[in-house]
């Protein structure tokens, strides 16, 4: 049977057609495509494009990975104007069965089917597999999700997690915190406010505005014209990230800031669930700056709990490479509801 699935979010939207057998739980990829998400006034064009005017079969059942809360089958997106529902889907799409679930609910399916070589291990730790799993990932905005095994499954849960507050833990971060509340004119300042893609460029700004260190003519030439409008295919967070690669001072400190944010937030929801089963980080950001992930600011950063350290180098930790895990999940998700 033909399935449709999709990981859609703010910034992008990944479809992909698989002929899948429900019995073997396996499946095989017909076609994929990536399309940017705000070219679109909703995902029914997109879907229709993605499909084509052929002769080609119609999916049976659609499941799509949504970057904002869902309820009832329904959801808003957090970061892009489109509103979803599975009735309306299943009617405007002629598909017989379309599910919405949570990106991070699709993710987390997804961490379970991944392979060895999908991973990166930055701890070992002592896996027990009768632990909550959890999972945490930084893109566009920041999204966290658990599983609870069962007797021969997990049960997903999806949280809004990346909302709850921003904590500083020392004096740059409680700067950080004051320049943000004052930017943004709110008290409430959401660690997703730091730790995602808009966090990396608010990192940036509040060094630079606050002259931490100096700014490059280059990068910060970049900055200023995405800052004013002037050029919107300029993605000032891999410009940041690619300046600290290459040694800029103000990169590095603003990739080392969230880096440390990202471990301590990371650690967080590791030690309210005891995640012993594994921390899987997820995301795009980890995966395309492996290096950065690496040099010991997010391992230490994630262990740092005080007296609960000791259980925290306990708690096997994955940074996943696959970028389609939220795909895979949701795949894994029709195959076995």
């Amino acid at each position: 049977m033909l399935l449709l699935t999709g990981d859609i979010g703010g910034t992008k939207t990944i479809l992909r057609l698989v002929e899948a057998d429900t019995k073997e739980k396996s499946f095989k990829t017909i076609k994929e495509e990536k399309y940017v998400s705000a070219s679109f006034p909703d995902l029914v064009p997109t879907v229709e494009q993605f499909l084509g005017t052929g002769n080609q079969e119609k999916p049976e059942s659609a499941c799509f990975a949504i970057a904002g809360p869902v309820i009832n089958n329904s959801s808003q997106l957090t970061n892009l104007s489109w509103d979803l529902d599975g009735k309306r889907l299943e009617q405007e799409l002629n598909i017989d069965k379309v599910r919405l679930i949570n990106d991070f609910a699709a993710n987390s399916y997804g961490v379970l089917g991944l392979k060895d070589s999908e991973l990166e291990t930055l701890q070992v730790g002592e896996i027990n597999n009768n632990a909550p799993i959890a999972v945490i990932g930084a893109g566009t905005g920041l999204g966290q999700g658990f599983l609870i095994p069962q007797e021969d499954s997990y049960q997903v849960f999806a949280t809004e997690g990346g909302h709850s507050d921003f904590s500083p833990r020392n004096d740059l971060e409680f700067n950080l915190l004051k320049y943000l509340r004052s930017k943004l004119n709110t008290s409430h300042i959401s660690v997703e406010r730091v730790v995602s893609g808009q966090g990396i460029i608010s990192i940036y700004q509040f060094l630079r505005d606050t002259n931490f260190t100096a700014e490059s003519s280059d990068i910060g030439e970049q900055i200023r014209l995405w800052e004013q409008a002037i050029e919107k295919t300029i993605d000032p967070a891999a410009i940041i990230s690619q300046g600290a690669t290459n040694g800029d001072n103000l990169c590095l400190k603003t990739m080392t800031m969230f880096i440390e944010a990202y471990g301590a937030e990371a650690g967080n929801i590791a030690l309210k669930l005891l995640s012993y089963g594994g921390m899987y980080i997820a995301g795009g950001i980890a995966a395309k700056n492996l290096s950065l992930m690496k040099n010991g600011d997010f391992l230490t950063a994630f262990q740092d709990k005080g007296r609960m350290t000791p259980l925290m180098e306990r708690i096997p930790l994955h940074i996943v490479l696959n970028s389609e895990v939220g795909l895979l999940g949701a795949i894994l998700y029709l195959l076995n509801n």
